[in-house]
């Protein structure tokens, strides 16, 4: 009976067996499919060492550069234009509100000549003329790209006229050089020319207007020039409103323009020391190595114009070291 057990034993352990067999042989994959498996496999490339970092650093570069840039369509309507108002014929809203949060004030300059009607010359005076000295840096007002470099003898002089990403348009004028070309995209801040004294001017100054679709807004409803800031984050555009200025004071501009020239003599003792030397009863100047006409107007605050007309000179004239000359 001990051995009938053993057997069956022995025979119930040879069925497992033979059963576990069979199961491998079912589930095992075919040669076929290893074949390919393994041929894939030999024919993929090393990516760990394809991805540089190198490669990866210019790829996030470009990357963000190119969400750094606004949209093309803001730069379409009027876009090759040779006019101030590209926006001729256009349909303008009503009202518009504005982001004008991420500033930059164009230049330091305290208000010389508001904006309005000017009855001396029987016309509008379309921007606000800002202090400024031949060669001092203008800026970027807020992010945008640069539409038109030009130069209107009559008028403007050299002039940059930008257009931002909030849709207001910003006109420089009277420069006396580019630092920037057309289609050129700027953040605000940025350097865009040096301030001049070209065109229709009576003295080194900017002319600053900041326009929406054509329209010139009074950039004192916009700029807290006596506080070199913006007056809130929002400007609210109206057709009805957009010539009005915002909180202007002559009082606060006054006290501004103290503390900008004493600011400005501080930093340039040179400057300041001329002018003074000039402004007595001689008011004469005399003439050092280097010098112009124009860089002589800047210094002593008199006009290339009144410097020739005084001295009967031509704007071509070439001066020389020592040389006097009238200032009155």
């Amino acid at each position: 009976m001990q051995l009938f057990k053993s057997k069956i034993s022995v025979l119930l352990l040879t069925l497992a067996s033979s059963a576990l067999s069979l199961s491998a042989q079912t589930y095992r994959l075919p040669g076929a499919h290893i074949a390919e498996h393994n041929d894939l496999i030999a024919k993929q490339e090393n990516i760990p060492n394809e991805i540089k970092a190198e490669n990866a650093q210019q790829f996030l570069d470009n990357l963000f550069k190119e969400e750094e840039e606004p949209e093309l369509d803001i730069y379409t309507e009027g876009w090759d234009s040779r006019r101030v108002n590209a926006y001729a014929g256009a349909e303008v809203p009503q009202t518009r509100i504005i982001d004008v949060s991420n500033f930059s004030m164009p230049h330091p300059g305290y208000v010389t000549s508001p904006y309005g009607y000017r009855r001396r010359f029987k016309r509008m005076h379309k921007g606000i003329d800002l202090k400024a000295h031949i060669g001092d840096t203008i800026r970027a007002a807020f992010d945008g790209k640069v539409r038109m470099t030009n130069f209107d003898r009559r008028g403007y002089g050299y002039y940059v006229i930008v257009r931002h990403e909030n849709e207001l348009e910003t006109v420089y004028g009277h420069l006396s050089k580019f630092l920037v070309d057309e289609d050129t995209y700027v953040k605000a801040g940025d350097p865009i020319a040096l301030a001049g004294n070209t065109g229709r001017s009576t003295g080194p100054h900017l002319h600053f207007e900041t326009r929406f679709m054509g329209y010139p807004i009074n950039p004192a409803a916009i700029f807290d020039f006596a506080n070199q800031t913006v007056h809130t984050d929002t400007y609210t555009f109206d057709k009805n409103t957009y010539q009005n200025a915002r909180n202007f004071d002559p009082n606060a501009n006054t006290e501004y323009a103290k503390q900008y020239q004493a600011e400005y003599q501080k930093n340039h003792p040179y400057q300041a020391s001329t002018k003074k030397s000039n402004s007595g009863k001689s008011s004469t100047y005399t003439v050092r190595k280097g010098d112009s006409l124009s860089k002589i107007a800047s210094r002593t605050g008199v006009s290339v114009k009144q410097l020739c007309k005084v001295n009967g000179l031509k704007t071509t004239t070439k001066i020389r070291p020592g040389q006097k000359l009238k200032l009155r």
